[in-house]
């Protein structure tokens, strides 16, 4: 009867599982996701945008003289378009030399720029989902059946509390146990460095390296851009703060102008001089859309940037002994296993010997995802398991000593 009714509730639990949205992954924290999935949907939908006005609409349109036939205005908007233009005010006089001119070549590739900035904010996760795959334990998985848990009737959440802490078990006891065989070269070299799964701290380091790596990418943006832009780009919003601080007009400016000049030459067949010299103005209403585009990127970097530092600062923790044991008593605490510091040696062997850096890693990132009452009963469940073993360790060892 008991085998029965344990099999119909793992049927329930398969069945809700299998009728979990498979969507977008759930194995980080909330930062990670500002970074590789929120931000790379921005840059995706502006460069959609910034195409369709480019390819629909007219990004360009120059005045011609007035002898200008309908194709040599096309001609022009044409080789303007593509050669790049240049930017003088009103108020100064445009030199006759063509030589010496800062030409502005960024916008007919900015969809092309702002896809690959969407690419690069995703490596990262790449990095980490790549690392991940590598160490034995789902951790997407295991988040996917706890948020699951949550929806569930009582007794199909316990079977997947089971579930997860048994897989949790046999990965914290694998890895724990696994010291021989270490003859690749990339374990001795994690060995020499205090760091590799037998350490127990895999997950956690690879973890940080991401966040390092999104961090990274953050801030280089803004260089990348400087660079693609040809000014000033990471101190533009602060420019633009500072205009309106004091009442200035922040849109007229030369990083995203919208009148502009283009020199070209026409060759006519016959005559002295074959080669005719044109200097005309034109608007680039594209600049309407770039401007507000980068003036919300840069914004959105320097936030991304800020929330991916506290990110890191929150996650840095982990490296710690003391604030570790602090995390897991706190549950200990919540489900009634500790009552008091006299059981801190317990709870020391618990987090130092058995979850290790970790299994604590998981069971803060369950909690990132979930809600940290799910989190506490799984703390429990790993709890009374690991008291099981050692109570049957030490029966062991003292039949082997009456022996």
């Amino acid at each position: 009867m008991e085998a029965s009714t344990a099999g119909a509730r793992m049927s329930y639990f398969l069945e809700v599982l299998g009728k979990t949205v498979k969507g977008f992954r759930n194995d980080d924290d909330f930062f990670d996701r500002l970074s590789h999935r929120y931000t790379s949907i921005f840059l995706i939908i502006f460069a959609l945008v910034v195409s369709t006005k480019q390819y629909v609409g007219d990004p360009i349109s120059c005045w011609t003289p007035s002898h200008f036939s309908k194709t040599q205005d096309d001609y022009t908007n044409s080789y303007c378009w593509i050669k790049n233009t240049y930017h003088k005010p009103m108020d100064e006089r445009v030199p006759e030399k063509w030589e010496g001119r800062s030409y502005i070549g960024y916008y007919q590739w900015v969809p092309i720029v702002l896809f690959i900035q969407a690419l690069m904010f995703y490596l990262p996760c790449l990095v980490w989902r790549i690392l991940n795959s590598r160490v034995g334990i789902d951790v997407d998985a295991i988040v996917r059946c706890v948020s699951v848990a949550e929806n569930v009737n009582p007794d199909a959440r316990r079977v997947t509390i089971r579930y997860v802490t048994r897989h949790m078990d046999r990965y914290l006891w694998y890895h724990k146990h696994d010291v021989k065989g270490c003859a690749s070269l990339w374990r001795r070299c994690c060995t020499c460095f205090l760091c590799g799964k037998r350490h127990g701290n895999y997950l956690t380091i690879a973890y940080l390296v991401t966040k390092c790596l999104y961090l990274a990418n953050s801030i280089g943006q803004l260089f990348l851009l400087n660079s693609f832009l040809g000014t000033s780009y990471y101190l533009y919003g602060i420019n633009v703060l500072s205009d309106m601080i004091q009442g200035r007009d922040w849109s007229p400016s030369s990083n995203f102008p919208r009148v502009t000049l283009c020199d070209f030459e026409i060759r006519f067949l016959g005559g002295v001089s074959n080669i005719h010299r044109h200097t005309v103005q034109c608007v680039l209403p594209i600049n309407l859309f770039n401007e507000k585009i980068y003036i919300f990127i840069w914004f959105w970097l320097a936030f991304v940037t800020l929330a991916t530092v506290f990110g890191i600062v929150t996650w840095v923790r982990l490296l710690f002994p003391a604030d570790r044991r602090k995390y897991i008593k706190k549950y200990l605490k919540l489900t009634g296993q500790i009552h008091s510091n006299t059981d801190s040696g317990l709870v020391k062997v618990f987090v130092y010997q058995y979850l290790r850096q970790d299994g604590v890693f998981i069971l803060k990132l369950l909690a990132r995802n979930t809600n940290y009452l799910i989190v506490a009963e799984i703390v429990e469940e790993l709890w009374e398991t690991h008291s099981e073993k050692q109570r049957t360790q030490l029966s062991a060892r003292s039949i082997e000593g009456n022996v």
